[in-house]
């Protein structure tokens, strides 16, 4: 789950992170009455979770709380890149000297943490480290002794900050990963880190992803955080429902058993999609071990509700969940759908008591079935029907 700019400042301030004044509105009014209390140069800012805000005009510097209210005004009901400006933050003005970059993150790949690092803040971290990738310090992280003073001092150094300045920014960083670890996130980033002119170090622009397996389970103060108006109604119903389901931009409705079979599958569509149009997968919708009718009707009932979704593609591996059950499970999903299920549907049945399986759906002779002997062969149909 990412957090909100304002969000993530509220959390740093709880760690102890050196942040300034911010003040949340919904309302160009609130905005002005923010700015009053804060008081001096503020900056207005859109609370939206994507980059390029200010390419994109959601941020605005007020010297007074008219221009404050005017900036509001043309920042609420903005679109950037698809999220539309519903609240913006009113935060003090600093009077910056230099800009810096700070992260730390969960390296899948190497199974551990990372720190990024560099003293060539306030840009595009990606930007970045294509343009000037010797500017980026890249530090590993021991999940098990974290970031202490002399690991913060070695990513400090590793980053070629001033010695002057190394003290000051290493206890920022120790604070952060405190952030990271107290809150089971798996992103914490400042973009920028400054130094004012007055020698202070501050966390000016911060974003932080949470985990949102570990907020369940040790941080039920999390679901405050969560802003529910803004989910994906389909992510959403999924959640619900306890179905792994990822929205991809594509034509063709994906439901396996498997994160492993379904990443499979995605690739496998996406490849047969080439000589159909160019369709692709529209969604990640993994089921797990179970495919009782009821799960089967959840997972395509989110899927349907895609308008995107032109056909769907059941690829199912029968294991301690055997072929038979599956098939009885997407024969009662669509008893259950009725008219709501009117999209053509491959199914890919293979392993345990597959043959029985085929012969249930073959039996069944649903107009919307394809029955499919092969992944490959069950892909390519998926996305000639998309494209049809």
């Amino acid at each position: 789950m990412d957090l909100y700019e304002y969000q993530a400042r509220d959390v740093f301030e709880k760690y102890g992170v050196p942040v300034l004044a911010g003040i949340v509105a919904d309302t160009p009014e609130e905005v002005r009455a923010a700015a009053e209390k804060i008081g001096g140069v503020v900056v207005v800012k859109a609370q939206v979770k994507t980059g390029g805000r200010g390419k994109a005009g959601g941020v605005k510097v007020a010297k007074t709380p008219d221009e404050a209210y005017e900036a509001a005004k043309a920042i609420l009901g903005l679109d950037i890149k698809g999220h539309v400006v519903k609240r913006v933050m009113v935060a003090q003005g600093a009077r910056i000297a230099e800009e810096f970059y700070f992260s730390v993150l969960l390296d899948r790949a190497n199974r551990s943490y990372l720190s990024l690092c560099s003293v060539e803040g306030g840009m595009e971290i990606e930007q970045l480290a294509v343009e000037k990738p010797e500017a980026l310090a890249r530090v590993e992280v021991n999940p098990l002794t974290g970031i202490d003073k002399d690991k913060a001092v070695e990513i400090a150094r590793a980053a070629n900050f001033p010695e002057d300045l190394v003290e000051k920014v290493s206890d920022v960083f120790v604070k952060l990963y405190e952030v990271y670890k107290g809150e089971d996130a798996t992103l914490v980033e400042v973009n920028p880190l400054v130094r004012t002119e007055d020698g202070d170090i501050i966390a000016l622009d911060g974003k932080v992803t949470l985990d949102e397996n570990a907020s369940e389970i040790r941080h039920p103060e999390h679901e405050a955080l969560e802003d529910k108006d803004a989910a994906d109604p389909l992510e959403a119903k999924a959640k619900a429902s306890g179905l792994n389901y990822v929205k991809l931009d594509g034509q063709v409705g994906i439901i396996g058993n498997g994160a492993g079979l379904v990443m499979s599958t995605l690739d496998v569509v996406a490849y047969a999609g080439e000589a159909h149009g160019g369709v692709k997968p529209a969604n990640f919708l993994d089921i797990g071990g179970g495919a009782s009718a009821e799960v089967m009707a959840a997972g395509l009932d989110v899927i349907l509700g895609d308008p995107q979704v032109k056909s769907v593609f059941v690829n199912v591996f029968g294991g301690i969940t055997a072929c038979d059950a599956v098939a009885n499970g997407i024969k009662g999903a669509l008893e259950t759908l009725g008219a709501t299920a009117s999209k053509p549907l491959v199914v890919r049945l293979d392993g345990n008591r597959v043959d029985e399986g085929r012969a249930i759906l073959a039996d069944y002779a649903h107009p919307l079935v394809t029955l499919a002997a092969t992944m490959d062969e069950g892909a390519d149909k998926a996305a000639e029907l998309a494209n049809a």
